[in-house]
């Protein structure tokens, strides 16, 4: 490789030997594409390329090392190292000491240099320079590849936080493709979603989701066609484990991957970054369930406060109860005089209060006296009253046909799957038994809601001992 060939002169050939191209690139007589191939390749890098022969002449500089320095393949092809145009004559030896000890070193070397541009500025540069082998395998030049070294530290950022997002992210993160199946998961959402990382690539988000999905699916189209939304969502899913489905709730954001090589966006997939915040919106439901709770409450004490008749307090505090709580509900007083032990006779229930079974309106009393309950042995109410305790029961998963003989069964509405009972108490006795019913589109009862019932219950045990001792008077 010599420097007269590389700056365009032709050195004398033997008979045997065909003449080179010095340009860009080289070619044989059968192969006149050849340099132009090469000079499209050089051209069309991202990266900025130099090559130096073993004499420290350039001999290649392709489009990206003019657009960052401004000197021209014309003008830099065939100058000796980077001394008095590309490089400070103060820096050059240096500079082109470094370069050069590339063709005597194994692999690459990187090196970070401030190189001068054609308008005098100055530009840090972070460079890979490698040794280019003869045909004979001795050292023949060097080329180097170089950018600026802001561009190069955002690559490497970008880098190392895939690495971080995708190895030690706190959070979920999920890339899913445009057919809407995963592509990448890390640790995190593969922890989430109960499956190895490698097992949740390519399936189906409803193989991995028993609810949520199609809300998820439908957030992921519109980010692939409309781009990401202005803020995260939270969305309420069922995640498949070995003890069932558990319901989780993740915050989510979306973004649209596109790939920047493409002249236009090309949609790539989706980046999916979720966290799970159950137990805070759970927190959340409960405490604002709390407080609409202890509102009806408030409520409801000061419209009975307003009824002359103490039976009617009582189902004042029975309707304000039912407002997002249940369906129907129920009052049974204990027929005769209430016993001081509950346990000491068998226990008969009068029913003397009932929503309505039709149209909605407030709870009737049915009068203090009449005929017992045809309640069964083993009933929840006989039982709430026996044990004066609060008792729940529910139709479990029985067909629709069978839940309605359930219910009908224990003299409930048709319509109810799920029931909870709470004793009546006043001045150590046990008058009765308020039942709270829901219907299958709400939740069973839980230990929440057995508190809030025996408080109702306090309060229409107070009214009604009152009115039991206002008529004995």
């Amino acid at each position: 490789m010599s420097a007269s060939r590389r700056s365009g002169t032709t050195d004398e050939l033997g008979p045997d030997e065909p003449e080179r191209d010095g340009g860009a690139g080289a070619s044989g007589p059968d192969d006149p594409g050849g340099s132009d191939l090469l000079a499209a390749l050089l051209d069309g890098m991202d990266a900025a390329l130099c090559a130096f022969d073993a004499d420290g002449v350039v001999t290649h500089w392709n489009r990206e090392a003019e657009r960052i320095l401004g000197w021209t393949a014309a003008e830099a092809v065939g100058r000796r190292g980077f001394a008095g145009w590309a490089v400070r004559s103060a820096d050059a030896e240096e500079v082109e000491g470094r370069l050069l000890s590339a063709m005597h070193a194994p692999g690459r070397q990187v090196h970070e240099f401030a190189l001068v541009t054609k308008d005098g500025g100055r530009v840090l540069v972070r460079t890979q320079s490698a040794a280019v082998r003869g045909p004979d395998g001795k050292p023949a030049g060097v080329y180097c590849a170089f950018s600026e070294v802001h561009a190069q530290i955002d690559l490497e950022r970008s880098i190392a936080l895939s690495e971080a997002l995708f190895e030690d992210a706190a959070w979920g993160v999920v890339l899913v493709d445009a057919d809407l199946r995963p592509a990448v998961v890390n640790a995190h959402a593969a922890r989430a979603l109960g499956i190895g990382r490698t097992s949740a690539l390519g399936r189906p988000l409803g193989e991995l989701l028993a609810q949520g999905v199609e809300e998820l699916e439908g957030a992921l189209t519109h980010v692939l066609a409309e781009g990401p939304p202005p803020a995260p969502a939270e969305m309420w899913v069922a995640v498949r484990t070995a003890e069932g489905e558990q319901r989780r709730c993740w915050r989510s954001g979306f973004l649209r991957l596109a790939s920047p090589l493409a002249e236009e966006p090309v949609p790539l997939g989706v980046g999916w970054l979720f966290q799970d915040v159950t137990e805070a919106k759970q927190g959340e439901q409960e405490a604002s369930l709390l407080r609409f709770r202890a509102n009806q409450l408030h409520r409801a004490a000061r419209a009975a406060a307003e009824c002359e008749d103490p039976a009617e307090a009582a189902t004042v505090h029975l309707d304000f109860a039912l407002a997002g709580f249940a369906d129907h509900a129920l009052i049974d007083r204990v027929a005769g005089p209430p016993p001081a032990d509950a346990g000491a006779a068998p226990v008969r229930l009068v029913r003397i209060a009932a929503t309505p079974s039709g149209a909605p309106g407030p709870s009737l009393l049915t009068g203090a006296a009449g005929l017992p309950v045809r309640y069964e042995d083993g009933h929840p109410a006989l039982q709430c009253a026996e044990r004066a305790g609060t008792v729940r029961a529910d139709a479990g998963t029985m067909s629709a046909d069978r839940a309605r003989e359930w219910a009908l069964a224990r003299q409930w509405p048709a319509d109810c799957v799920h029931a909870l009972c709470a004793v009546l108490r006043s001045r150590g006795r046990t008058l009765g038994v308020v039942t709270f019913l829901r219907g299958a589109a709400r939740a069973r009862f839980e230990r929440i809601d057995a508190t809030y019932a025996e408080d109702v219950a306090a309060r229409i045990a107070t009214a009604l001992d009152l009115a039991e001792t206002t008529r004995d008077r």
